[in-house]
Protein backbone atom coordinates (compact mmCIF):
# COMPACT_ATOMS: atom_id res chain seq x y z
CA UNK A 1 0.00 0.00 0.00
CA UNK A 2 2.82 2.39 0.88
CA UNK A 3 4.60 1.76 -2.46
CA UNK A 4 1.36 2.40 -4.34
CA UNK A 5 0.91 5.68 -2.48
CA UNK A 6 4.45 6.80 -3.36
CA UNK A 7 3.80 6.14 -7.07
CA UNK A 8 0.50 8.01 -6.84
CA UNK A 9 2.10 10.98 -5.10
CA UNK A 10 4.75 11.09 -7.85
CA UNK A 11 1.96 11.13 -10.44
CA UNK A 12 0.38 14.05 -8.62
CA UNK A 13 3.64 15.95 -8.73
CA UNK A 14 3.75 15.44 -12.51
CA UNK A 15 0.05 16.25 -12.87
CA UNK A 16 0.45 19.44 -10.84
CA UNK A 17 3.41 20.49 -12.96
CA UNK A 18 1.39 19.91 -16.16
CA UNK A 19 -1.60 21.96 -14.89
CA UNK A 20 0.76 24.71 -13.69
CA UNK A 21 2.56 24.73 -17.04
CA UNK A 22 -0.74 24.87 -18.95
CA UNK A 23 -1.86 27.91 -16.94
CA UNK A 24 1.46 29.68 -17.57
CA UNK A 25 1.25 28.81 -21.29
CA UNK A 26 -2.21 30.41 -21.55
CA UNK A 27 -0.84 33.65 -20.07
CA UNK A 28 2.40 33.61 -22.08
CA UNK A 29 1.06 32.45 -25.46
CA UNK A 30 0.94 35.26 -28.03
CA UNK A 31 0.52 33.45 -31.36
CA UNK A 32 -2.59 31.26 -31.25
CA UNK A 33 -6.36 31.29 -30.75
CA UNK A 34 -5.76 31.01 -26.99
CA UNK A 35 -3.96 34.36 -27.18
CA UNK A 36 -7.00 35.98 -28.83
CA UNK A 37 -9.24 34.72 -26.03
CA UNK A 38 -6.86 35.52 -23.21
CA UNK A 39 -6.22 39.08 -24.39
CA UNK A 40 -9.90 39.75 -25.13
CA UNK A 41 -11.70 37.94 -22.34
CA UNK A 42 -10.88 38.59 -18.65
CA UNK A 43 -12.59 35.29 -17.75
CA UNK A 44 -9.96 33.21 -19.56
CA UNK A 45 -7.14 35.14 -17.90
CA UNK A 46 -8.80 34.49 -14.53
CA UNK A 47 -9.10 30.81 -15.50
CA UNK A 48 -5.36 30.73 -16.26
CA UNK A 49 -4.55 32.05 -12.79
CA UNK A 50 -6.90 29.43 -11.30
CA UNK A 51 -5.07 26.70 -13.25
CA UNK A 52 -1.73 27.96 -11.92
CA UNK A 53 -3.14 27.91 -8.39
CA UNK A 54 -4.61 24.41 -8.80
CA UNK A 55 -1.35 23.13 -10.28
CA UNK A 56 0.73 24.56 -7.44
CA UNK A 57 -1.77 23.20 -4.87
CA UNK A 58 -1.68 19.74 -6.51
CA UNK A 59 2.11 19.65 -6.32
CA UNK A 60 2.03 20.82 -2.70
CA UNK A 61 -0.57 18.18 -1.82
CA UNK A 62 1.55 15.51 -3.50
CA UNK A 63 4.50 16.52 -1.33
CA UNK A 64 2.43 16.66 1.88
CA UNK A 65 0.75 13.34 1.06
CA UNK A 66 4.12 11.69 0.51
CA UNK A 67 5.41 13.20 3.75
CA UNK A 68 2.32 11.93 5.57
CA UNK A 69 2.72 8.42 4.15
CA UNK A 70 6.46 8.19 4.97
CA UNK A 71 6.03 9.45 8.52
CA UNK A 72 2.53 7.98 8.97
CA UNK A 73 1.05 11.37 9.90
CA UNK A 74 -2.71 11.03 9.78
CA UNK A 75 -3.51 14.76 9.74
CA UNK A 76 -1.41 15.27 6.57
CA UNK A 77 -3.12 12.34 4.89
CA UNK A 78 -6.50 13.76 5.94
CA UNK A 79 -5.54 17.17 4.53
CA UNK A 80 -4.41 15.46 1.32
CA UNK A 81 -7.77 13.66 1.02
CA UNK A 82 -9.75 16.88 1.68
CA UNK A 83 -7.83 18.90 -0.91
CA UNK A 84 -8.20 16.13 -3.51
CA UNK A 85 -11.92 16.03 -2.92
CA UNK A 86 -12.20 19.83 -3.28
CA UNK A 87 -10.16 19.82 -6.51
CA UNK A 88 -12.27 16.99 -7.94
CA UNK A 89 -15.52 18.76 -7.03
CA UNK A 90 -14.21 22.00 -8.56
CA UNK A 91 -13.36 20.17 -11.80
CA UNK A 92 -16.83 18.61 -11.95
CA UNK A 93 -18.43 22.03 -11.29
CA UNK A 94 -16.31 23.65 -14.03
CA UNK A 95 -17.24 20.92 -16.51
CA UNK A 96 -20.96 21.35 -15.71
CA UNK A 97 -20.72 25.15 -16.10
CA UNK A 98 -18.99 24.81 -19.48
CA UNK A 99 -21.54 22.21 -20.64
CA UNK A 100 -24.64 24.15 -19.61
CA UNK A 101 -23.26 27.56 -20.58
CA UNK A 102 -21.71 26.50 -23.91
CA UNK A 103 -24.20 28.51 -25.98
CA UNK A 104 -23.56 31.61 -23.87
CA UNK A 105 -19.81 31.09 -24.21
CA UNK A 106 -20.22 30.67 -27.96
CA UNK A 107 -22.08 34.00 -28.22
CA UNK A 108 -19.47 35.72 -26.05
CA UNK A 109 -16.69 34.34 -28.22
CA UNK A 110 -18.47 35.48 -31.37
CA UNK A 111 -18.79 39.02 -29.93
CA UNK A 112 -15.09 39.09 -29.01
CA UNK A 113 -13.98 38.16 -32.54
CA UNK A 114 -16.52 40.51 -34.18
CA UNK A 115 -15.17 43.44 -32.15
CA UNK A 116 -11.60 42.46 -32.98
CA UNK A 117 -12.34 42.37 -36.72
CA UNK A 118 -14.25 45.66 -36.67
CA UNK A 119 -11.41 47.49 -34.87
CA UNK A 120 -8.53 45.73 -36.69
CA UNK A 121 -5.89 48.30 -37.61
CA UNK A 122 -2.34 47.23 -38.65
CA UNK A 123 -0.94 50.60 -37.52
CA UNK A 124 -2.27 50.19 -33.97
CA UNK A 125 0.77 49.06 -31.98
CA UNK A 126 -1.21 48.76 -28.74
CA UNK A 127 -3.23 45.86 -30.14
CA UNK A 128 -0.42 44.43 -32.25
CA UNK A 129 -0.11 41.17 -30.29
CA UNK A 130 -3.86 40.52 -30.32
CA UNK A 131 -4.18 41.24 -34.05
CA UNK A 132 -1.11 39.14 -34.89
CA UNK A 133 -2.64 36.27 -32.90
CA UNK A 134 -5.86 36.47 -34.93
CA UNK A 135 -3.87 36.65 -38.20
CA UNK A 136 -2.05 33.51 -37.07
CA UNK A 137 -5.37 31.73 -36.43
CA UNK A 138 -6.77 32.64 -39.86
CA UNK A 139 -3.54 31.55 -41.57
CA UNK A 140 -3.21 28.24 -39.72
CA UNK A 141 -6.87 27.18 -39.98
CA UNK A 142 -7.21 28.62 -43.53
CA UNK A 143 -10.33 30.56 -42.59
CA UNK A 144 -11.66 34.10 -42.71
CA UNK A 145 -13.68 35.84 -40.02
CA UNK A 146 -15.58 33.95 -37.34
CA UNK A 147 -18.60 32.93 -39.44
CA UNK A 148 -17.23 34.01 -42.82
CA UNK A 149 -15.33 36.66 -44.78
CA UNK A 150 -18.40 38.96 -44.88
CA UNK A 151 -17.63 40.00 -41.27
CA UNK A 152 -14.54 41.84 -42.53
CA UNK A 153 -16.79 44.23 -44.47
CA UNK A 154 -17.58 45.85 -41.09
CA UNK A 155 -13.92 46.82 -40.61
CA UNK A 156 -13.68 50.62 -40.60
CA UNK A 157 -10.47 50.81 -42.69
CA UNK A 158 -11.72 48.45 -45.40
CA UNK A 159 -15.09 50.21 -45.49
CA UNK A 160 -13.39 53.58 -46.03
CA UNK A 161 -11.42 52.08 -48.92
CA UNK A 162 -14.62 50.69 -50.52
CA UNK A 163 -13.45 47.13 -49.74
CA UNK A 164 -10.82 47.29 -52.49
CA UNK A 165 -8.43 45.83 -49.90
CA UNK A 166 -8.78 42.60 -47.90
CA UNK A 167 -7.03 40.93 -44.92
CA UNK A 168 -3.83 39.23 -46.07
CA UNK A 169 -4.14 36.43 -43.51
CA UNK A 170 -7.47 35.43 -45.09
CA UNK A 171 -6.00 35.08 -48.55
CA UNK A 172 -5.93 31.79 -50.44
CA UNK A 173 -2.89 32.97 -52.39
CA UNK A 174 0.58 32.10 -51.10
CA UNK A 175 2.10 35.46 -52.09
CA UNK A 176 -0.24 37.28 -49.68
CA UNK A 177 0.64 34.93 -46.82
CA UNK A 178 4.30 36.00 -46.99
CA UNK A 179 3.27 39.18 -45.19
CA UNK A 180 0.66 37.30 -43.13
CA UNK A 181 -0.83 40.43 -41.55
CA UNK A 182 -2.42 43.74 -42.51
CA UNK A 183 -4.32 44.38 -45.72
CA UNK A 184 -3.60 43.43 -49.33
CA UNK A 185 -4.84 45.31 -52.42
CA UNK A 186 -7.05 43.71 -55.07
CA UNK A 187 -5.11 43.06 -58.28
CA UNK A 188 -8.05 43.77 -60.56
CA UNK A 189 -9.56 47.26 -60.31
CA UNK A 190 -13.16 47.26 -59.13
CA UNK A 191 -15.61 49.89 -60.25
CA UNK A 192 -17.40 51.34 -57.23
CA UNK A 193 -17.55 49.37 -54.01
CA UNK A 194 -16.21 45.83 -53.87
CA UNK A 195 -17.62 43.09 -51.62
CA UNK A 196 -16.09 40.12 -49.85
CA UNK A 197 -17.11 38.02 -52.86
CA UNK A 198 -14.46 39.90 -54.90
CA UNK A 199 -11.69 39.01 -52.46
CA UNK A 200 -9.35 36.02 -53.07
CA UNK A 201 -9.98 34.68 -49.55
CA UNK A 202 -11.09 31.45 -47.86
CA UNK A 203 -14.85 30.99 -47.64
CA UNK A 204 -14.81 28.99 -44.41
CA UNK A 205 -15.27 30.89 -41.14
CA UNK A 206 -12.88 30.16 -38.28
CA UNK A 207 -15.75 28.98 -36.06
CA UNK A 208 -16.13 25.86 -38.20
CA UNK A 209 -12.38 25.23 -38.08
CA UNK A 210 -12.21 25.61 -34.30
CA UNK A 211 -15.26 23.34 -33.82
CA UNK A 212 -13.71 20.74 -36.13
CA UNK A 213 -10.46 20.86 -34.15
CA UNK A 214 -12.42 20.30 -30.94
CA UNK A 215 -14.27 17.35 -32.50
CA UNK A 216 -11.03 15.81 -33.78
CA UNK A 217 -9.39 16.13 -30.35
CA UNK A 218 -12.46 15.47 -28.20
CA UNK A 219 -11.37 11.89 -27.50
CA UNK A 220 -7.95 13.06 -26.26
CA UNK A 221 -9.48 15.82 -24.11
CA UNK A 222 -12.02 13.45 -22.53
CA UNK A 223 -9.34 10.80 -22.03
CA UNK A 224 -7.04 13.22 -20.20
CA UNK A 225 -9.89 14.52 -18.01
CA UNK A 226 -11.01 10.97 -17.18
CA UNK A 227 -7.43 9.93 -16.39
CA UNK A 228 -6.98 12.88 -14.04
CA UNK A 229 -10.28 12.09 -12.27
CA UNK A 230 -9.32 8.40 -11.85
CA UNK A 231 -5.92 9.34 -10.38
CA UNK A 232 -7.60 11.72 -7.95
CA UNK A 233 -10.15 9.07 -6.88
CA UNK A 234 -7.38 6.51 -6.37
CA UNK A 235 -5.47 9.05 -4.28
CA UNK A 236 -8.52 9.64 -2.10
CA UNK A 237 -9.20 5.92 -1.64
CA UNK A 238 -5.58 5.03 -0.86
CA UNK A 239 -5.10 7.96 1.55
CA UNK A 240 -8.19 6.87 3.52
CA UNK A 241 -6.96 3.25 3.50
CA UNK A 242 -3.56 4.34 4.79
CA UNK A 243 -5.22 6.46 7.48
CA UNK A 244 -7.22 3.45 8.68
CA UNK A 245 -4.11 1.29 8.55
CA UNK A 246 -2.19 3.78 10.72
CA UNK A 247 -5.18 3.95 13.10
CA UNK A 248 -5.24 0.13 13.43
CA UNK A 249 -1.49 -0.03 14.03
CA UNK A 250 -1.83 2.57 16.78
CA UNK A 251 -4.34 0.40 18.59
CA UNK A 252 -2.22 -2.74 18.28
CA UNK A 253 0.65 -0.87 19.95
CA UNK A 254 -1.45 -0.15 23.04
CA UNK A 255 -0.30 -2.59 25.82
CA UNK A 256 -2.96 -4.99 26.99
CA UNK A 257 -3.87 -4.79 30.69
Amino acid sequence: LHKTMYVLFLLFQILGAVILGFGIWILADKTSFIAVLQMSSPSLKTGAYILIGVGALTMLMGFLGCLGAVNEIRCLLGLYFTCLMLILLAQIAAALVIYFQKETLKVELSDIVAELIEDYDPSNEEKRNLQDAWDYVQTQIACCGWTGAKEWESNEILRNKSNTEYPCSCSNRSKDLVEGRGFCVLDDPVNGTATYADWPVHEQGCMDGVEQWLKDNLGIILGVCTGVAVIELLGMILSISLCKNIHSEDYTKVPKS
